[in-house]
C-alpha cells in the first residue's frame, strides 16, 4: 500500500544571529589556522543588541586583531545600519578568551608536528580530541546527493541573500528563514507542499506604508526574484496546490541581534541534513579540525555520498564514535535503509579497507588545518552559512565522489569472486 507524508526542513540567512555567530566563530579560526595551523581554537560567540562576546578557549601562536575581525564579519554579513539596533562599528565587542585544557590537548598535541608523515604507527598514536558521535548522510534526490527539503532551503536562504546584496530587492534587511515542505510518496519526493519565508525587511517600502500592502509586495516580489529561479533546473515544482507563506505574522522589521541573541552552534540542524538523518549533537563552528564534532562528522559525509554516488545504495547513512585519546572509531555503521545494492555488512567492510577515519587521517586526507591558508586566508567562515553539505557553490573535499570508483570495482570483484 502506498505511503504519502509530507517532510519539513528549514535554513536560515546569513544575517540570523545564530549564524551571525558561527560565522565570526569560523571567521576567527581561519585566521588562526592561517597563520598557525597548529591552533587549537574552540571559540564561542553571544550576540545581542549592540553587543559581540568572543569567548572559549584559544591557544596559537598566531597573532590577530579579534575585534576587527568581529566588525569586518558583521559588515560583510550586512549590519551597517545602527539605527537597526546592531551594526559593525557601533556595536560593542568583548573579548574573554582562555588557553585550551592540556588536558584535551595532551592527545592530539603530535598531530602537527608528524603531520607530513602517514605511518600507521603516527596515525594511530594522534588520538581523538573528544569523546562523541557523528553521522553523515547522503541519498539521491539531488545532484548534490542531498535531501530534497534541506537543499531547497537552502537555496531559497542563499537566493534571498543575494538579490539582498546586489540590490535587486532594496528593502531587505539581513535576516532571514526559510522552511520547504516536500510531499512524499513511498521515501520518493512527488510534490512542494509548502513554501515559507520570513524575512526581514525595511518599515516602509517606497511609497508603501500600509501594512498589508507591504507584505502584498514583499510576497509577490519574493517569487519572481526568489522562489522562481531556485526552481529553474528543479524537476520538482510548485503548483498550483503548493503553499507560500511570507512573513505570516505580517511584518518582520526588527530583527537580526536585535530581535533576538545569537548563540554559537544553535544551527546544527540546519548546518546538516535539516532532520533528515540523525545528528551526533556536536556543532562546527568555532572548532579547529582537531575535533572530531567536525572532522569526523565531515569524512562520515564523505563515505556516505561516495557509497550513493557508487551507485551502491540509494540513500546512506554513516555513523562514527570516538573516546578522547583514541585514534580509530570506537564504533562504525553504515545503514542505507534497505536500498542498498549489497548487504550494509559488505559495505561496512568496504569502508574500513578504503577510508581514513583516524583524526589524523582525516586532516591529511583533506587538508582541514592547511585549506584556510592555500585559499587566501578564508574557508571555515564560508561553510558556516547555508549548510556544511552540498554545497555546488564551494568546492568543499568532504563532497568529492573519487572514491565511488573504487567501491563500485571493489564490490564488482566481491559479487564475481562470490560466483565463482
Amino acid at each position: 500500500m502506498s505511503r504519502r507524508y509530507l517532510f519539513t526542513s528549514e535554513s536560515v540567512t546569513e544575517g540570523h544571529p545564530d549564524k551571525i555567530c558561527d560565522q565570526i566563530s569560523d571567521t576567527i579560526l581561519d585566521a588562526l589556522l592561517t597563520q598557525d595551523p597548529r591552533s587549537r581554537v574552540a571559540a564561542e560567540v553571544v550576540v545581542n543588541t549592540g553587543l559581540v562576546l568572543l569567548t572559549g578557549e584559544i591557544t596559537s601562536a598566531a597573532t590577530v586583531n579579534y575585534v576587527e575581525l568581529v566588525r569586518q564579519k558583521i559588515a560583510e554579513i550586512g549590519y551597517t545600519d545602527a539605527s537597526n539596533g546592531f551594526s559593525a562599528d557601533s556595536c560593542a565587542v568583548l573579548v574573554a578568551l582562555d588557553a585550551q585544557s592540556p588536558d584535551i590537548a595532551q592527545g592530539v598535541d603530535q598531530a602537527h608536528e608528524q603531520r607530513a608523515q602517514s605511518s600507521e604507527e603516527v596515525l594511530d598514536s594522534i588520538g581523538a580530541g573528544d569523546q562523541g558521535l557523528m553521522f553523515g548522510y547522503a541519498c539521491n534526490e539531488t545532484p548534490e546527493l542531498m535531501p530534497l527539503p534541506i537543499s531547497l532551503a537552502h537555496r531559497i536562504s542563499r537566493q534571498l541573500s543575494i538579490v539582498r546584496k546586489n540590490k535587486q530587492l532594496t528593502y531587505l534587511a539581513p535576516d532571514g528563514k526559510t522552511q520547504v515542505t516536500i510531499a512524499y510518496e513511498d521515501g520518493i519526493p512527488v510534490g512542494i507542499d509548502t513554501i515559507l519565508i520570513s524575512t526581514q525587511h525595511t518599515a516602509t517600502i517606497g511609497s508603501l506604508t500600509d501594512a498589508n500592502a507591504i507584505q502584498a509586495k514583499i510576497k509577490e516580489d519574493l517569487w519572481d526574484a526568489v522562489v522562481t529561479p531556485v526552481f529553474a533546473d528543479i524537476a520538482i515544482k510548485p503548483d498550483a496546490n503548493t503553499r507560500f507563506l511570507v512573513n505570516p505574522t505580517g511584518k518582520f522589521v526588527i530583527g537580526g541581534p536585535q530581535g533576538d541573541a545569537g548563540l554559537t552552534g544553535r544551527k546544527i540542524i540546519v548546518d546538516t541534513y535539516g532532520g533528515y538523518s540523525r545528528h551526533g549533537g556536536g556543532a562546527f563552528s568555532g572548532k579547529d579540525p582537531t575535533k572530531v564534532d567536525r572532522s569526523a562528522a565531515y569524512v562520515a559525509r564523505y563515505v556516505a555520498k561516495n557509497i550513493v554516488a557508487a551507485g551502491l545504495a540509494d540513500k546512506c547513512e554513516v555513523q562514527l564514535s570516538y573516546a578522547i585519546g583514541v585514534a580509530r572509531p570506537v564504533s562504525i555503521l553504515v545503514d542505507t535503509f534497505g536500498t542498498g545494492k549489497v548487504d550494509d555488512d559488505r559495505l561496512l567492510a568496504l569502508v574500513q579497507e578504503n577510508f581514513e577515519m583516524r583524526p589524523a587521517g582525516i586532516m591529511q586526507t583533506f587538508g582541514l588545518d592547511r585549506l584556510p591558508a592555500e585559499r587566501n586566508g578564508r574557508f571555515y567562515q564560508d561553510v558556516a552559512a547555508y549548510g556544511h553539505f552540498g554545497r555546488p557553490d564551494l568546492d568543499l573535499p568532504w563532497e568529492k565522489t573519487d572514491k565511488a570508483a573504487v567501491l563500485r570495482d571493489a564490490i564488482s570483484s566481491m559479487l564475481s569472486g562470490a560466483t565463482k
